[in-house]
């Protein structure tokens, strides 16, 4: 219970801009439903208010539809209740099954990262590593952005500091061709967990999607299944944009999970609850601070309360 307290107490920091939406003061939803008997004019104010806290159309729309179902029926007559009904919905949404991560049967676990420029997916890598490695995996990593400059410096730096290994190549070369050599020792070194950097790529750019596509057929080549995940980093501070990266993402990568990133008090971290409603792709860690420990594996339990809390 204590780590389940400390997990909530960091989520509701990272999750203050959604909870002033959601909760905090007389506007917020719990000062707004706590106490009140349920009304269709209540129902409607509930709705607008799930909207603007980025919880999505869809999600309010399915919300709201059971709201006013269960209304009717008699089975929800106060405010009270309709808080706890949102919350129970809400948690719903992720099954463990879903946040799990993947793992080979045989070989070297492929975990492809990849995102727009900007939205932490680095530092995300070495988060993702540092988890990993705590549990007593053994991982390497692949620095496929050939791209920017700096970025296999970056990354190297990182991996200096966790203690593991990076396969690199020339600085403008093929990306397809480091992700191919990084497999190759992947296999020879017997390491658990292979993830590769991929160049910070808008959705728009047609060519670096096509890239990505690359990496994904010489990968699959190397690795019996690989990449057996395909997580996209998205900034929680972005809102309705991580939205749309997700959307044209998944068309492209085949997003397997989100790393959510930058979770701190200017996040719209009630914007995964869209993204979850329009693409089904879970989340799968969140970014809870700048140092390698600050990750979590994503806990909707913990998540949900957090949004709510008051």
């Amino acid at each position: 219970m204590s780590f389940f307290r400390s997990l909530t107490d960091k989520l509701k920091k990272g999750l203050e801009k959604t909870r002033e939406a959601l909760v905090v003061g007389a506007q917020g939803l719990r000062g707004f439903l706590l106490g009140r008997t349920l009304d269709e004019s209540l129902i409607a104010e509930l709705e607008k208010r799930l909207i603007q806290a980025d919880v999505g159309v869809q999600t309010t729309q399915r919300l709201i539809d059971g709201v006013r179902a269960d209304f009717r029926s008699g089975a929800l007559k106060n405010g009270d209740q309709v808080l706890e009904y949102l919350k129970t919905s809400l948690k719903a949404m992720w099954p463990p099954q879903d946040r799990a991560l993947a793992r080979a049967d045989t070989g070297p676990t492929v975990i492809l990262m990849t995102g727009v420029n900007g939205v932490g997916k680095t530092t995300s890598i070495a988060k993702l590593c540092r988890e990993l490695t705590s549990r007593q995996h053994r991982v390497l990593l692949g620095a496929c952005d050939t791209f920017r400059a700096g970025a296999v410096a970056q990354l190297e730096t990182w991996a200096e500091r966790l203690g593991v290994e990076v396969v690199k190549g020339q600085q403008g070369g093929d990306p397809a061709a480091v992700a191919f050599d990084a497999c190759t020792a992947a296999k020879a070194r017997s390491v658990d967990y292979l993830i590769l950097d991929t160049a910070g790529r808008l959705q728009t750019q047609d060519p670096l999607m096509r890239q990505l596509a690359k990496i994904r057929s010489v990968v699959a080549r190397q690795i019996p299944g690989a990449p057996h995940e395909t997580l996209l980093v998205l900034d929680a501070t972005s809102g309705q944009n991580a939205l749309r990266q997700a959307e044209e993402f998944n068309k492209s990568a085949q997003v397997t999970g989100i790393f959510l990133s930058k979770l701190d008090g200017t996040a719209k971290g009630g914007i995964v609850i869209a993204i979850r409603e329009a693409t089904s792709i879970p989340v799968k860690f969140v970014g809870l601070g700048e140092t390698p420990d600050d990750v979590q594996p994503f806990d909707p339990e913990a998540f949900v309360e957090a949004m709510f809390a008051a």
